[in-house]
């Protein structure tokens, strides 16, 4: 079984880290909650206190398969001032391993050269910190190992467009039906 690890720093966006959670969790996929906080207990950009599975020095790297950093303000600042997570990131990356970001996040990935050459989207505003990438205004962007996303509505489907690289496009494709998700 696949695992991801989704990281929950004060500040994170609510809807775009539990999303990710919630269907990887419905797809089969392990998704552990990771707090870079130094307590279980994280609260979001918009006060909401979400309980996680477990600190960052608890958790299981040598059986993840996928990093996931959400957005949120001050979560993407908090998330990038963590020094092993961004350890963690750059092993993952040159590992060949995935690594995904949604809203502001992603500008953590231009900061850190990951995504020059690449394809890649972030929330509008944010572009700037896409350092050498070839900026998209898709939902979710996949180039190679490094998937992408804008923010808060389209947190659906960065979740599936993860999920697909781990369950298959068939196994997304339903999950895009059990959700009732549908593309306007």
């Amino acid at each position: 079984m696949s695992r991801a690890a989704i990281f929950f720093a004060t500040g994170f966006e609510e809807i775009e880290a539990l999303t990710v959670v919630d269907v990887l969790r419905r797809g089969g996929i392990t998704a552990d909650m990771i707090s870079v906080t130094g307590e279980r207990e994280v609260t979001g950009s918009h006060g909401i206190t979400v309980k996680t599975d477990a600190l960052f020095d608890e958790a299981a790297f040598d059986e993840t398969d996928i990093l996931v950093l959400p957005g949120g303000m001050p979560g993407t600042k908090n998330l990038e001032a963590y020094q092993p997570l961004m350890d963690r990131v750059d092993e993952f990356y040159e590992q060949g391993k995935y690594v995904a970001a949604i809203c502001a996040a992603p500008s953590i990935f231009g900061h850190k050269g990951i995504l020059k050459g690449r394809k890649a989207c972030s929330n509008p505003g944010f572009e700037s910190h896409l350092e050498g990438a070839d900026v998209r205004w898709e939902k979710a962007v996949v180039d190679g190992h490094v998937i992408t996303s804008r923010g808060m509505g389209t947190a659906i489907p960065f979740a599936l467009a993860i999920l697909e690289q781990f369950a298959g496009a068939e196994a997304a494709g339903q999950m895009k039906e059990k959700l009732v998700y549908t593309e306007s």
